[in-house]
């Protein structure tokens, strides 16, 4: 698997030399979100890639159906993460964003967190009524 990582190039040719973060494209809320976190960290070593990729399903293993669920986050050592579990990861990459890691090691911190990832993303399609995923 990481020498997938090591050899999967965004649109532009792009390597990362410390993970990639995949996101919904067909989503207007999604793509915004991810170009904010990208100007943060792409200087870190990510590099962002939609989900819609046909390389994605099988470099994370995940069914087709599976796939835009949530965001995925791949690490250069293989680790995946998804949804709330991806962004407490990558809070972690960032020293003005340990409060959010911070939060999530508390007793049922990133149980709240994913309950609020979950419910943000059931109603991502509501932001700008076009997304495809279903409610």
């Amino acid at each position: 698997m990481v020498s997938l990582i090591s050899e999967i190039t965004d649109s532009k040719g792009r390597r990362a030399r410390c993970g990639w973060v995949f996101y919904d494209a067909s989503c207007p809320f999604c793509t915004r979100t991810a170009r904010r976190l990208e100007r943060v960290l792409e200087p870190r070593g990510y590099g962002f890639a939609p989900l819609q990729d046909s390389r994605v399903a099988a470099l994370l293993g995940l069914p087709q159906g599976e796939l835009l669920r949530e965001m995925r986050v791949l690490t250069a050592d293989g680790r995946q993460f998804g949804g709330a579990d991806g962004f407490v990861y990558l809070a972690r990459q960032v020293w003005w964003a340990w409060p959010v890691y911070a939060l999530a090691q508390l007793p049922g911190g990133l149980r709240l967190f994913r309950a609020g990832y979950r419910w943000i993303a059931a109603r991502r399609r509501c932001a700008s009524g076009t997304c495809a995923v279903s409610p």
